[in-house]
């Protein structure tokens, strides 16, 4: 499913491929480029060279990931927002469609052979696919379980990795089949040739708001048996009726992204531990997990994935915002045109979210609203645009090498540190008990030694980053990538 890749030159050197996406943006490459030049002098200025802030910005999103996931529960002010704002952890998904929206139109920048390179799109979006369900559907356990294995009547379909694989097939589509191939000579130029793509993407808004707020959501029943969990005795029997009859409810028992969910997936492939459970009505803990409080609400234990097909196809359209970044790339070789174009495009995107936030769309990562999508671009376009100017202007590259190295083998570090296989592997090995593993001893040794919980979690995260960050520095060295 994935690939090794080990590239070499004439002479026979080894030289990098830059993971998903071209390592350089100079022109004259095509998506069926077969051959990589050498990377220029780490002080070149030069618009053609490698596009390290690219690999700066990825690198540093699964660092993101692995902080807010691992000290999430310790600082429950990172982790996620429990139906309804934006925290650190809520840009991180964002930040992965965005970045994958600019790889993209590095990839297909000059297209010669649609089909072929449609071919390409599609067998890339499966096999991404197929492995967020791996990874994501309930085989591995994570951290602290040594068992494995699910229920293929229970094995959630939707995750994170499902979610990238269909912004990256809607928005190659988009490049392959809405794009000439005639350079723009101007700004009405511009708009022209992505002309196509701008009325696609705002179809696709218009399509989620009229779903969003116009579906009827009727009455629904769910089996608590289904999940595993201990039934509250404050809930009575196992099958439980959530009460609706509406439509444009964006609360959590009686919104449109479920119901959708609900009807093509089935409730037994949803996520089974959903956001909404540390809200102040499933929580006496909120907004972390906890014992849910006298009288809470039926709905609290019911199913629902924060990676839905609906809300999926508002948060392609981050995709699509991201291939417009990459198009400045693409067509504007003087830097600081990139930086200004970059900026004049991520503020309105700001200014937008927070606007719509006011007027009462509100912020909501599960159900990925327009706010939400806004909001979280325009920081995905304002990030990209500080680390461009401090790596690729500036050339200021060795405070970020290591987040450059995790973002080179994003796939890798992802699978095994923010999914927790290696972690979990690694706790299989222990001493007499399960508890005595070199995971646990090492992060309540870290705790002995700051003589704090919280602390000491927070330092065992940072570790673990360092860590994978080695090792992504290692394969590096090594010039292996790992791919799709």
């Amino acid at each position: 499913m994935a690939s090794i890749v080990v590239v070499r030159d004439a002479d026979g050197e080894r030289t990098p491929l830059l993971h998903n996406s071209h390592a350089e943006i100079s022109g004259g490459e095509t998506e069926n480029s077969k051959s990589r030049s050498v990377p220029p002098p780490q002080n070149s200025k030069d618009p053609k060279q490698r596009l390290e802030s690219l690999d700066v910005f990825r690198g540093l999103t699964v660092a993101l990931m692995i902080l807010v996931d691992d000290a999430g529960k310790t600082f429950p002010s990172i982790n996620h927002a429990p139906w309804f704002g934006v925290t650190l952890a809520d840009f991180v998904m964002p930040f992965f469609l965005f970045g994958v929206g600019v790889s993209i139109s590095l990839v297909f920048k000059r297209v010669t052979n649609r089909l072929a390179a449609t071919e390409k799109a599609i067998l890339r979006s499966i096999k991404l696919f197929l492995l967020g369900v791996i990874l994501q559907g309930g085989y591995f356990h994570g951290r602290g379980d040594l068992t494995y294995g699910t229920d293929v009547e229970k094995i959630r379909l939707m995750g994170v990795l499902q979610r990238i694989a269909i912004g990256y097939m809607l928005a190659s589509a988009l490049e392959i089949w809405l794009v000439n191939n005639t350079a723009p000579n101007s700004a009405i130029a511009f708009m022209k040739k992505y002309s196509f793509q701008i009325a696609a993407g705002i179809l696709a808004g218009l399509l989620y708001m009229v779903l969003l707020y116009g579906l009827y959501i009727p009455n629904w029943a769910f089996d608590v048996s289904t999940i595993s969990t201990i039934l509250p005795k404050s809930l009575g029997a196992n099958s439980h009726t959530v009460q609706c009859g509406l439509r444009g409810s964006l609360e959590p028992p009686c919104n449109a992204v479920g119901l959708i969910d609900r009807i093509v997936l089935g409730e037994k492939h949803l996520y089974q531990r959903p956001v909404y459970r540390r809200t102040k009505e499933c929580s006496v803990n909120s907004p972390d997990y906890g014992p849910p409080p006298p009288n809470s609400p039926a709905w609290c234990l019911a199913p629902f994935d924060p990676e839905g097909i609906l809300s999926s196809l508002m948060a392609a359209i981050t995709c699509f915002i991201g291939l417009h970044y990459g198009h400045i790339l693409v067509h504007c070789k003087d830097q600081m045109q990139r930086l200004t174009f970059w900026f004049i495009s991520s503020l309105p995107l700001l200014i937008l979210g927070y606007l719509l936030n006011v007027l009462g769309v509100p912020y909501s990562k599960p159900l990925y609203t327009l706010s939400y999508m806004f909001i979280t671009a325009g920081a995905s376009g304002a990030l990209l645009t500080t680390i461009y100017f401090i790596v690729d202007v500036k050339c200021i590259r060795k405070p970020t090498v290591i987040f450059q190295w995790m973002g080179m083998n994003a796939l890798v570090v992802y699978a095994l540190a923010a999914c927790d296989i290696f972690p979990a592997a690694l706790q299989g090995f222990y001493w007499r008990s399960p508890e005595n593993n070199l995971v646990d001893l090492l992060e309540r040794l870290l705790q002995t030694l700051l003589h704090s919980e919280k602390w000491g979690t927070l330092a065992f995260v940072l570790l673990e980053i360092l860590f994978w960050g080695a090792v992504a520095g290692f394969l590096h060295m090594k010039r292996v990538y790992i791919k799709l």
